[in-house]
C-alpha cells in the first residue's frame, strides 16, 4: 500500500469514514482511476469485509483503456448496471467547464 503510485490508505480512510454514516443495505459505487487495484487490495487483505458485497468498483472510461484487458472487462462503467450510461468522466468535465 505504500509503494504504489497513488497511496491506497487514503482511499481506505475515506471509505471507512463514509461507510460509518450510510445504511448497510445501500449499494455504494466507487468510480476511481485505480478502482481495480483498490478492489483487489480489499479482497487480498480482507479490509471492510462487511461491506464487500455492497461496494461496486469502476474505472472511468478514459483510464480503463490504459489498464489491462481484465480491468476493462470487470471495472468498465458501461459493463455494470450501477453506473447506467455514465462514462465516469462527469466530474472531470464539470471542473473543465468551470475554468
Amino acid at each position: 500500500m505504500w509503494t504504489a503510485g497513488e497511496k491506497q490508505f487514503y482511499v481506505f480512510a475515506l471509505l471507512d469514514a463514509l461507510i460509518k454514516h450510510l445504511p448497510h443495505r445501500w449499494r455504494i459505487g466507487a468510480l476511481y482511476d485505480i478502482g481495480c487495484q483498490i478492489d483487489q487490495s480489499l479482497k487480498k487483505w480482507d479490509f471492510l469485509p462487511e461491506w464487500s458485497g455492497c461496494l461496486e468498483w469502476g474505472v472511468s472510461i478514459f483510464h480503463a483503456y490504459g489498464h489491462q484487458w481484465t480491468c476493462q472487462l470487470w471495472y468498465h462503467p458501461r459493463k455494470n448496471e450501477i453506473w447506467g450510461l455514465s462514462d465516469g468522466e462527469g466530474c472531470e468535465q464539470f471542473w473543465s467547464e468551470l475554468q
